[in-house]
């Protein structure tokens, strides 16, 4: 009877055992090394890196705590390890577009980082598919979606390891690893136009794509992102004329006669904006004819600065149109008297004192474009 009980306690023993261990498995407790996310936009693409943050604490960091190349760690499945580029779990980079690694393509997507430490100064970046498993212990080189080869650099010690995105440009950016005095960066690239105009395409099919000024935004993206011309001016012509909810302006005509220039269609162009500028206020001809300057386009910057003069006479913008177009042709004589009379008329003091920069400019002979 007694071996009977004692082994029941024994059976009972184990079971609670299994059933405790996962329980106390998910008890939120705070960790030694603290977990971080870093994310940074780039166009309208996020690249997002989330790892946590050994301290250096006095110890020896390359060669030592993190060995150089890969290793056995006499656990999982792997039988030589990277790094996990952290503490704890897998370090997680997501990116929710397509980009370039150091040059190479890698799908948008969510991926394990690893890297692989080396001792003459460079280290591999590995993008692994799995990035659900703890650390680097059940690494399969099979997984690896991308590994592309990096130079380290020396920097001031950094205590806690910290991952940034620096170098923030229009299209790209640069990711870095921080510890003890290593920086281990890579840049990430991305295609910006491609993406922009391939979620433009798709929201133009839903709910955004029932608004004139949707469709207007479009046109001009892709007219200054190189996008498709014949495209842009599909979706211009739309909201000119021909859809529930078209209407023509100065907007999308100075949209559409700036498609057509870069098609080379210049006669084209200056008809869709002569039309236009017959619904411009003072200040969207003067920035028309401040284009034209700016494409050497002098004689017909003259033609829309004497324009604007007549359609708003008196107005302030208009003798400083005049002014900048004289300027532009070399007759800095009645580019000074222009300038004078739109000082006078300048209704605060930022365009004051910027009108009396130029005066200056011009007294000495010099173009104020």
């Amino acid at each position: 009877m007694k071996q009977v009980y004692k082994k029941a306690i024994w059976v009972w023993s184990f079971i609670l055992l299994l059933f405790a261990t996962p329980v106390m498995g998910q008890l939120n407790l705070p960790s030694g090394s603290q977990v971080a996310t870093v994310s940074q936009r780039v166009g309208i693409s996020d690249i997002k890196v989330t790892y946590s943050r050994p301290s250096v604490n006095g110890r020896e960091i390359w060669g030592a705590l993190v060995p150089y190349g890969m290793n056995n760690l006499g656990f999982g499945t792997a039988e030589e390890s990277p790094w996990r580029a952290g503490a704890n779990e897998n370090t997680i980079i997501e990116f929710s577009s397509d980009v370039k690694i150091e040059g190479k393509d890698l799908a948008a997507g969510t991926y394990g980082l690893h890297m692989v430490i080396k001792e003459d100064g460079g280290a591999t970046i590995i993008f692994s598919k799995n990035h659900t498993a703890w650390g680097s212990y059940f690494y399969e080189p099979s997984e690896d979606a991308l590994k592309v080869d990096v130079t380290t650099k020396e920097v001031a010690h950094t205590e806690q390891l910290t991952f940034s995105i620096n170098d923030v440009t229009a299209t790209t950016a640069t990711v870095a690893l921080n510890w003890e005095k290593k920086q281990i960066p890579f840049t990430v690239e991305v295609d910006v136009p491609t993406i922009v105009l391939n979620d433009i395409r798709q929201k133009l099919q839903n709910s955004p794509g029932f608004n004139r000024q949707t469709w207007e935004q479009a046109a001009n993206y892709a007219l200054n992102n190189d996008g498709d011309l014949n495209e842009a001016l599909g979706w211009i012509n739309g909201t000119i004329e021909g859809q529930f909810y078209s209407q023509k302006n100065f907007n999308n005509l100075s949209i559409k006669a700036g498609i057509l220039t870069k098609q080379g269609k210049t006669a084209e162009a200056n008809a869709v904006m002569d039309e236009a500028l017959g619904m411009a206020t003072v200040f969207q001809t003067h920035a028309y004819g401040r284009q034209l300057i700016a494409q050497n386009d002098k004689e017909r910057a003259m033609k829309i600065f004497k324009l604007n003069a007549k359609n708003h006479k008196g107005q302030w913008p208009v003798d400083f149109g005049l002014a900048r177009a004289h300027a532009a042709m070399g007759n800095y004589k009645t580019a000074l008297k222009h300038l004078k009379i739109a000082a006078g008329r300048a209704p605060d003091q930022p365009n004051k004192d910027a009108i009396a920069g130029y005066l200056v400019q011009l007294e000495k002979g010099e173009d104020i474009n």
